[in-house]
C-alpha cells in the first residue's frame, strides 16, 4: 500500500510544476549569450503598469511623439541610408499623428492633467540620464513598446 503513493506523488509533483510560474520560463538566445526569464510574468507586470497610465493618454502620447520627433529621430546617426529613410518615414507618420493630437488639444478633447505631465517628466528624466546617442538608441529600441501601447489604447 505504501508503494502505491509514490506514483501519485510523482503525478502531483508534475502537475504542480506545470502550473507554477516556472512553466513560463523562456530561453532567449542572444548571440552567444543565453538568458532564461519568465516573459509571461514580465508581460503581466507590464500590463498592470500600462493599465495605470493616466486617463489623459492623448496628452502623454503628444509629449512622447514630440520627444521622438525633436530628439530621437533628428539625432539618430547611421551611415545606412536605407535605415535613415525608414526613420524619416516613421517621423512623417509621427508628425501626422501629432498634428491630429494638436487639433484635439486645441478643441479641448486632449486634456493635459498633472498625472500625464508627471509621467512624461519621469520618461524625460530617464532619457536625459543617458549619454545623448545612448538615449537615442535606447528610445529606438523601445519604439515597439510605444507602438504596441498605441495599438492597444481604446
Amino acid at each position: 500500500m505504501k508503494g502505491s503513493g509514490l506514483p501519485l506523488c510523482i503525478l502531483v509533483a508534475v502537475f504542480y510544476l506545470s502550473w507554477t510560474p516556472s512553466a513560463g520560463l523562456k530561453t532567449l538566445h542572444l548571440g552567444s549569450c543565453v538568458v532564461i526569464t519568465n516573459l509571461q510574468e514580465m508581460h503581466n507586470g507590464f500590463s498592470e503598469i500600462r493599465d495605470t497610465v493616466p486617463a489623459d493618454q492623448c496628452c502623454l502620447l503628444r509629449h512622447i511623439l514630440r520627444l521622438y520627433l525633436d530628439t530621437v529621430f533628428k539625432n539618430y546617426q547611421t551611415p545606412d541610408h536605407h535605415i535613415l529613410r525608414k526613420i524619416s518615414s516613421l517621423a512623417n507618420s509621427f508628425l501626422t499623428i501629432k498634428k491630429d493630437l494638436r487639433l484635439c488639444h486645441a478643441h479641448m478633447t486632449c486634456p493635459c492633467g498633472e498625472e500625464a505631465k508627471e509621467k512624461y517628466s519621469q520618461i524625460l528624466s530617464h532619457f536625459e540620464e543617458l549619454k545623448p546617442q545612448e538615449a537615442v538608441v535606447k528610445a529606438l529600441g523601445e519604439l515597439d513598446i510605444l507602438l504596441q501601447w498605441m495599438e492597444e489604447t481604446d
